[in-house]
Order: C-alpha cells, then sequence, then structure tokens
C-alpha cells in the first residue's frame, strides 16, 4: 500500500536510505552518506514523501519537490517485486511531468528508469563527489 508518510516513518526511512545509497554507489565513499544523515533526515521531514507498506512494515519510500525525485529506495530484502515501479506509477498520476538525477555509474537504476519511460537529457558533473549524473525526465 501507498500512503503519504507520517512522522513515526522516519527511522524505518532513513534506515532504508542509508544502507540503499551505500549498497547502490559502491563508487561513492560511504562516509559521504553518513555525514549527510542529519540534513537529508531534515529535508525528508519537511519534503513530499510517499511510502510503500507490507504488513504495517515501511519497505520503500519516494521523495519529491514539484515534479522533481529527489530519491526512490527500497528495501534490499523486497527489490524486484514492483515496489519501485508502483511507486513511480503512483507519482506519474500525481503529476503530468516527472525529473531527476541519476549517476551514471548507477547502471541498474538508469534502466529501471528507462523501462518506466524516463529519457535522459543531459549529462552533467556532480561536484561534491566529482562523479557524473545524468538529468532524466518523463511526460505524459
Amino acid at each position: 500500500m501507498i500512503r503519504n508518510s507520517k512522522k513515526e516513518d522516519i527511522i524505518n526511512i532513513m534506515d532504508i536510505w542509508i544502507r540503499s545509497n551505500i549498497n547502490a554507489h559502491n563508487f561513492i565513499n560511504s562516509n559521504y552518506f553518513y555525514d549527510n544523515f542529519e540534513f537529508v533526515k531534515e529535508s525528508i521531514q519537511k519534503s513530499e514523501v510517499y511510502v510503500y507498506e507490507i504488513k504495517d512494515n515501511v519497505v520503500g519510500f519516494i521523495g519529491l519537490e514539484e515534479g522533481f525525485i529527489q530519491g526512490i529506495f527500497v528495501d534490499e530484502k523486497y527489490r524486484s517485486k514492483g515496489i519501485g515501479k508502483k511507486l513511480i506509477t503512483f507519482c506519474k498520476g500525481k503529476y503530468d511531468r516527472l525529473s531527476l538525477n541519476v549517476y551514471c555509474k548507477n547502471k541498474r537504476a538508469i534502466q529501471f528508469y528507462k523501462r518506466e519511460g524516463f529519457k535522459i537529457y543531459k549529462k552533467m558533473l556532480e561536484k561534491e563527489n566529482n562523479e557524473y549524473e545524468y538529468v532524466m525526465k518523463w511526460q505524459r
């Protein structure tokens, strides 16, 4: 089930966020994610966030800001079960256009977004990590 996040979801959300980032971005020093943990936690609590719940347990979430996907994360045990697709589809029902940035080295995520109809619009350098990312967009 997809629903708006609640204040009490933050512990599960942040647990999924840190583990997923470290797992998906092994080309970035994990200290980067730990160093930004509190900033992200505060930002998430102020953002538009939807969670995917199974038996009252948050197993994934998507965060947006005016149609820009800040991030989509699914607990490792629940990946490849259609949860990310359901979260994207839910957001496609709310917005006519969606965009996001994804690291070029995150091949799995790029393929996922392409399957969901996103197209690469440009490549740019993300200065904090000196890594290239793609700007990807979808529109109805």
